[in-house]
């Protein structure tokens, strides 16, 4: 019977120490091996932590799945700052480019509702409102207006 187990590990940076060395000790899986190929497939997400799913079999056979990071930890990476504003409407702590936008939009768009990249980039937007992060120096919410205004659709549809 398949067993799981779900941790969040540093994108590209797991090791076998916790959080998956003490899980995946008592189990009969190889732990580098698990290692290693976490590391592999979340390599592109350099540091920043990504949900992953374990699965293995008594036998010692294991497949891992690689979620999405929360749309909040790739705007912070992608902008570099750790914390988001106390006042968000008021202190803005990072701006974006429109084209960095799109590319979380694009990492994040198999766990979003979104239909296409120009609703998607307006749910990273939303995320953008709450952290008190400026799209090209404009407020976040004034940037949802101009792209339902079709003023992004040169780079969203690109």
């Amino acid at each position: 019977m398949a067993e799981t187990i779900d941790v969040l590990v540093p994108g590209g940076q797991a090791t076998p120490g916790p959080p998956l060395g003490p899980e995946l000790g008592p189990t009969p899986v190889d732990v580098q091996g698990v290692v290693q190929e976490i590391n592999e497939q979340t390599a592109a997400f350099d540091g920043t932590e990504v949900p992953v799913t374990v699965t293995y079999e008594e036998d010692g056979s294991f497949e891992i799945e690689v979620g999405v990071p929360p749309t909040a930890a790739l705007i912070k990476d992608k902008a570099g700052f750790d914390t988001g504003s106390g006042e968000p409407q008021a202190e803005f702590v990072a701006d974006l480019s429109m084209e960095e936008v799109k590319q979380v939009a694009e990492q994040k768009a198999p766990d979003l509702l979104a239909y296409d990249t120009k609703n998607a980039a307006k749910e990273v937007i939303g995320t953008c409102v709450t952290l008190g992060v400026t799209i090209e120096g404009d407020n976040a919410r004034e940037v949802a207006a101009k792209i339902d205004a079709g003023e992004y659709d040169d780079v969203l549809e690109a």
